[in-house]
């Protein structure tokens, strides 16, 4: 059996640093069993720093109104423009109602005061640092995901027949044009951005010209090999998005952050062996006229509350087996600026939706909003480091017994840990 590292670029699929048998490929999508039951994680990153806390409103501190006089989201009870209240003291942005019935249902919890111990505000590091779970170390080589994926034999129940211990090329899989930070590294990960263009075209494309190099090998186990690949590739492609019916009502989005998550679902609910997947969406720099439950923050939060929620209905049981987590570089400012928007932060709300999960409640120290209880006088300080949150996960979802070769230079504690799973 031949193994390749494999990298091609075709339109809008890529596949990354593949080290495994093209026939391998083939043998998954042909697969006509299907097995379940195998922990997952989809990881969702809001690149360009969301305000946390006009998602996750702090409505029970005053001092959240006195630092935003005309872009704080209004107290419960205050009509549609109200925050929708969670416990008394937090409220989501009424624009995240559709999220609201998984927390009702105890599925979602909320981590807030949760970042990063660096100060930087920049956003290229920050999303770096998260990504690589280094913070304030620019030379890791690989990212957090993928250092679980190497440390972490594919999980049991979760091989397509006949592959015994061995994971398949859809065991992490990013739906984005290049594959993510968290993603990079020696283990097998993949990055698509659509389904249906996962394939080959006519003529003199690199798809037809790798096809045509298989073609001409002389070897017969590499020839043979390379056409059960291509094979399986256009098997794949026929799981086209546009005919794919999600499950239980769940509507999707007709954005690419929704498309993106309908993917996802299809791929979970296709059997292939998916265990980490990733997407991101961006537009959170809100710099100027930032809004409230109505403006620029309002419209983002629509698409991804709605996107969420599609994806959760649609997975339906699968979500026992299941965690979502939605993650951004850092927070913004506690006071509004001049435009009427909030300027780069700190601390910020994470979300964890799923099986297992201590959901109905916001976990970490809330350090208050008050002028001398903000890190550097301006910015929510930080509570929970999010490599704690992550450690939690990987411990107590994805069942890794040893994380250290995960988070190096951070001693994981479950003394720390938010709490998210009982």
């Amino acid at each position: 059996m031949l193994s390749r590292r494999v990298f091609m670029r075709n339109g809008a699929f890529a596949l990354v640093s593949l080290g495994f048998a093209p026939s391998f490929l083939a043998r998954t999508a042909y697969a006509q069993d299907r097995t379940r039951h195998a922990k997952r994680l989809i990881a969702i990153f809001q690149r360009g720093a969301v305000d946390g806390l006009s998602v996750v409103v702090p409505f029970g501190d005053d001092e959240y109104y006195r630092a935003r006089p005309t872009i704080a989201v209004a107290r419960p009870k205050s009509g549609e423009a109200g925050a929708i209240d969670l416990d008394g003291f937090f409220g989501f942005n009424p624009r995240m109602q559709p999220l609201k019935t998984f927390w009702d249902n105890r599925a979602l919890a909320i981590v807030h005061a949760c970042g990063s111990p660096d100060t930087t505000r920049s956003h290229f590091d920050a999303q770096d640092y998260m990504e690589s779970a280094t913070p304030g170390v620019k030379s890791t080589a690989d990212g957090w995901l993928n250092r679980y994926l190497q440390v972490r034999p594919s999980a049991p129940g979760n091989h397509a027949p006949g592959y015994g211990g061995e994971a398949t090329p859809f065991r992490a899989v990013s739906l984005t044009q290049q594959l993510p930070r968290m993603l990079q590294g020696v283990a097998p990960a993949l990055a698509m951005n659509q389904i249906s263009q996962f394939g080959i075209r006519g003529g003199q494309t690199a798809g037809a010209s790798f096809e045509a190099q298989y073609a001409a090998a002389a070897d017969r186990v590499l020839n043979g090999t390379g056409r059960e690949t291509f094979d399986a590739i256009r098997m794949l492609k026929d799981t086209n998005p546009a005919s794919y019916q999600p499950d239980n009502g769940a509507e999707y989005p007709r954005t690419p952050f929704g498309q993106a998550l309908k993917q996802i679902g299809q791929l979970a609910k296709a059997d292939v062996g998916l265990e980490v997947a990733f997407a991101d969406v961006g537009g959170w720099d809100t710099h100027v006229n930032q809004g409230a439950s109505q403006g620029q923050l309002a419209n983002r939060l629509g698409d991804f509350g709605n996107s969420l929620a599609a994806l959760v209905t649609d997975l339906g049981s699968r979500m026992a087996d299941t965690v979502i987590l939605t993650m951004s570089e850092f927070g913004r400012a506690v006071g509004e600026n001049g435009n009427r928007g909030t300027d780069h932060g700190h601390g910020n709300a994470m979300m964890v939706i799923g099986g297992g999960v201590r959901g109905g409640k916001v976990f970490g120290a809330w350090p208050g909003l008050a002028p001398e209880k903000r890190y550097e006088g301006r910015d929510l300080a930080v509570t929970t480091d999010f490599r704690d949150v992550f450690g939690e996960i990987v411990v107590r979802h994805l069942g890794v017994s040893d994380p250290r070769p995960i988070f190096p230079g951070y001693a994981i504690n479950p003394a720390r840990f938010p709490g998210l799973f009982a």
